[in-house]
């Protein structure tokens, strides 16, 4: 969330934030305004009575080691202990409707961050490698993956619905080469550190990450264990160090880990509804990186061309966007998005979101650093990435390297994870 000092000094530059952010509505600033003045008279109303209720106790106590009668002023303490309660239990209202208005402010945009109302606003910042050519008509890969019948849909809506699949034989020991290799690049060239951890997370980590409280509706909920299916390991990893204080000595600290990620996709309706683009469950390798807040960008850049990696280590041609203002999503300062040349959907496919969150994720999640001993704590800056969405690489490996005769070459990288 953002410093709540802009709420009390500087409202107007939210105003524009949302403004620039195609947000406008999203939060009702002239109310979240009234609150934070009522808070605020509140507590200062509040402080007062508390003040003149310790006066007259003592004054109490003085006449009462006299023996004096002291039921007046015993009276008086009383409608000072009531007007105490109302103001905390008022607070208490306010403070609640507060909280849930300003986690769903958006964070900050960078300055390089160009303005634009959709994703038709966001310029291709760089592209590598070249598009396949084909002497045949290329399959997408729900038709390829059918006919080799190593993709099953319709068991997948048997088992659980629309939008779940199955993996058969050579899709399903392609996609777990294909992890291992995005792990092992990570891990031994890049210097993450592997991470397992819960696929199920609690609530003070969906809201550590800005999933929660706007973007409830979207997640998978386990209501009577109030726990919820994670939409990406970008939740577990970043609450690791949710209220811990990090040695700065230790920054920046690059984590990865491959999980199951599961998501509705309730606002996708009718979008990429065959195949493995837009699913209810799919797995991932998450990259995620806490480091000192005057690096953030430049770390940004660097775990963008570490998610790029794994396309080139593929051969896969791709290319760079930068985000626009209103398509940058809402806890994100910057973000790049990586898409993949998909010749069977003849079209680009977002494979890697990579962003820098500024202190937006950290005062949220309450992660702090210290620079020396004795200092003051500081909130650090976190960051995180596809380092890639499995599915979709599986689905852009076979649909770059499918043959004429309707098989799938194996690209060179993947070779020595499918002996």
């Amino acid at each position: 969330m953002i410093d709540p000092k802009f709420i009390k000094e500087d409202i107007e530059s939210i105003r524009k934030l949302l403004e620039k952010r195609n947000m406008v509505g999203v939060v009702d600033l002239d109310r979240l305004k009234t609150i934070n003045n009522e808070r605020r008279s509140l507590i200062q109303k509040s402080d007062e009575t508390r003040e003149k209720k310790n006066k007259l106790s003592k004054e109490i106590g003085q006449k009462k080691a006299k023996k004096e009668n002291a039921d007046d002023l015993m009276k008086q303490s009383q409608d000072y202990s009531d007007e105490i309660k109302r103001c905390t239990d008022r607070l208490a209202e306010l403070d609640a409707e507060f909280s849930e208005m300003h986690l769903s402010i958006p964070n900050f945009l960078d300055a390089s961050v160009p303005e634009g109302k959709s994703e038709a606003d966001n310029p291709v910042v760089r592209t590598w490698g070249e598009k396949p050519k084909f002497d045949f008509t290329p399959k997408p890969h729900y038709d390829l993956g059918t006919d080799l019948g190593i993709l099953d849909f319709e068991r997948g809506v048997k088992l659980a619905g629309t939008r779940f699949y199955v993996y058969m034989g050579l899709a399903a020991r392609m996609e777990r080469a294909i992890i291992n290799l995005m792990l092992d690049l990570h891990t031994k060239e890049h210097g993450y550190t592997e991470v397992f951890g819960p696929f199920i997370v609690n609530d003070d980590s969906m809201t550590g990450t800005g999933q929660f409280p706007k973007f409830r509706d979207e997640y998978y909920r386990i209501e009577r264990d109030g726990l919820s299916l994670i939409p990406t390991a970008e939740v577990p990893l970043t609450n690791l160090y949710r209220d811990e204080i990090l040695e700065g000595s230790r920054l920046p600290i690059k984590i990865t880990m491959q999980s199951s990620c599961f998501r509705r996709e309730a606002g996708a309706a009718g979008k990429d509804t065959r195949g493995l683009i837009r699913v209810h469950q799919f797995q991932k390798v998450e990259l995620v990186k806490f480091v000192e807040p005057s690096t953030s960008f430049d770390e940004l850049e660097k775990l963008t061309h570490d998610a790029e990696e794994v396309l080139q280590k593929l051969n896969l041609h791709y290319r760079v966007v930068l985000l626009c203002s209103a398509d940058t999503s809402a806890s994100s300062a910057k973000t790049y998005d990586i898409e993949v040349w998909m010749p069977g959907l003849n079209r680009y496919v977002e494979i890697s979101s990579c962003s820098c969150f500024t202190d937006y994720q950290a005062r949220r999640a309450r992660i702090r650093f210290r620079r020396e001993q004795g200092q003051k704590p500081e909130l650090v800056h976190t960051l995180n990435g596809s380092g890639l969405a499995a599915g979709r690489t599986l689905a852009a490996v076979m649909e770059n390297y499918q043959t004429a005769a309707g098989g799938i070459d194996i690209p060179e990288a993947l070779k020595a994870y499918m002996k």
